[in-house]
């Protein structure tokens, strides 16, 4: 497995990981202890780190909406929001770029038609925020 497709894959696994937890609010420790088919390693540390980090991860990401909530945020727009800004803020060996292209990528993919251009204008804002030194 190469870093670049076990990442993507891995992204995949856990927006639909934290999808599912997010609609269930079962705990993320009793939900991936129950899972039959392991993730991928990335797949769980973004997990992780966004379970640990949800409040941090939601305050940032609010400060950078205009006008709107991390709340009333579509709940697939939402995991997207919190795994791209656990990235770009606890990953710093993951380029700008991929974090960004991979986000927007994801929402093409699963979200409503507005949500790639909301989500890359909000992650814009969150990765200037977060990396100016790559703004």
């Amino acid at each position: 497995m190469n870093a670049f497709g076990g990442r993507r894959e891995a992204r995949e696994e856990a927006l639909s990981f934290l999808y599912e937890t997010e609609l269930t609010g079962d705990p993320i420790d009793e939900s991936l202890a129950a899972r039959t088919i392991p993730l991928e390693d990335y797949a769980v540390e973004l997990i992780r780190g966004i379970d640990t980090d949800r409040d941090d991860l939601d305050e940032i990401v609010g400060r950078n909406l205009k006008g709107w909530t991390i709340r009333r945020m579509a709940i697939v727009d939402r995991v997207i929001a919190r795994m791209a800004t656990w990235e770009l803020r606890s990953r710093p060996d993951v380029p700008t770029g991929a974090v960004l292209s991979e986000a927007v990528e994801l929402a093409t993919q699963y979200c409503g038609e507005e949500s790639p251009r909301f989500l890359n204008g909000v992650l814009r804002s969150v990765a200037n925020e977060l990396r100016p030194e790559e703004a």
